[in-house]
């Protein structure tokens, strides 16, 4: 549901954007008083930002006083629009804005909420392939991004589970379509489940699924999360509050109704597969909050467990400190 880029690909990107002005991009008609706030999504339209079409169509924005508008993200992604100003809010995930807080210029941004309560995301297989656990990688196929945090977390869990990654047979692959792809020479590949792993099972393929979080706390790390330009939730803090709140009511009017949350999101993006649509938000109800009872929070131990293995790992030059990047002051109760 995102593209992946490599951690020093992030890093440059950074280094290059910060010296750069975002443009302001064409808005909405704005409604005389009320505050525009812009929110520039991750990737195209998917069950992830369910609430956030939902919070539109149902008038929580408005009831807030706020007009939003929802943007598609530039090449640079939309880590560089928000740090830059270009927008208000932004859809990004624990992983691919670690380097920003390595860094020694990082772009000023933080993550105000998480959109899923964990990491739904691992390495999926035709169920004859017979990978029902890490270390039976071994012998197989996986199509790759050759990217090294993402060769990180497999040789960690194929490793941890006895097996050998050296073992495993990578494929330099983008895949686009994981279905088609399963049904090739690729034995296996990484997804998140909500939307690859649901379309396998509305193609009715049979298969297993390798969840990262379940193989340690530090590989259950938040994505996607909501990031907030630093600069405009200093001096609009009230804005942020409520524009969480209208988000946190559109996501849990999809928790309680999602075949009607998931017709909201076909409404704005009608391209989508509507069956994988209806299924995936089905799945991802019990997923939104899971067992934590305040949407959107933050536990800092998975946080700073993610960002301290990377470092351990020498995936980041410079240690992230506790606590940083994060924060959840401006979640509604």
């Amino acid at each position: 549901m995102k593209r992946k880029l490599s951690i020093v690909t992030a890093v440059l990107l950074i280094a290059l954007l910060a010296l750069s002005a975002c443009s302001q991009p064409n808005g909405q008609n704005e409604t005389e008083g009320n505050e525009k706030v812009r929110i520039v999504l991750d990737w195209t339209p998917n069950t992830n930002h369910t609430g956030l079409y939902v919070a539109a169509e149902k008038g929580f924005f408005a009831e807030k006083g706020i007009d939003v508008e929802i943007m598609q993200p530039p090449e640079g992604g939309a880590e560089m629009l928000v740090g830059g100003g270009g927008a208000e809010f932004g859809i990004s995930f624990q992983d691919y804005i670690a380097p920003n807080y390595a860094s020694d210029n990082p772009m000023p941004f933080t993550a105000v909420a998480t959109i899923i309560q964990h990491n739904t995301s691992g390495i999926i297989s035709l169920k004859e392939k017979g990978i029902d656990r890490p270390a039976n990688l071994a012998g197989h196929t996986y199509a790759t991004w050759d990217l090294p945090i993402e060769k990180a977390i497999i040789d960690k869990i194929v490793t941890d589970d006895g097996g050998n990654f050296e073992d495993i047979k990578l494929i330099p692959s983008t895949v686009t379509d994981v279905v088609t792809a399963l049904q090739t020479d690729v034995d296996s590949v990484w997804v998140y489940y909500a939307w690859d792993g649901i379309a396998t099972q509305v193609k009715n393929l049979e298969t297993n699924f390798l969840n990262f979080a379940d193989y340690g706390i530090e590989l259950d790390y938040y994505n996607p999360v909501i990031i907030v330009n630093d600069d405009y939730a200093k001096n609009k803090s009230e804005v942020v509050k409520k524009a969480l709140e209208a988000i946190k009511q559109g996501y849990e009017f999809a928790i309680e109704n999602p075949d009607e949350a998931a017709d909201i999101l076909m409404k704005a993006a009608p391209e989508l597969d509507e069956e994988i649509v209806k299924e995936s938000q089905k799945w991802l109800s019990g997923q939104y909050k899971a067992e934590v009872e305040q949407w959107g929070y933050i536990d800092q131990s998975r946080w700073d467990a993610f960002y301290g293995w990377l470092f351990e790992n020498n995936l980041l030059e410079k240690e992230i400190p506790e606590g940083a990047g994060f924060t959840n002051e401006y979640l509604p109760e």
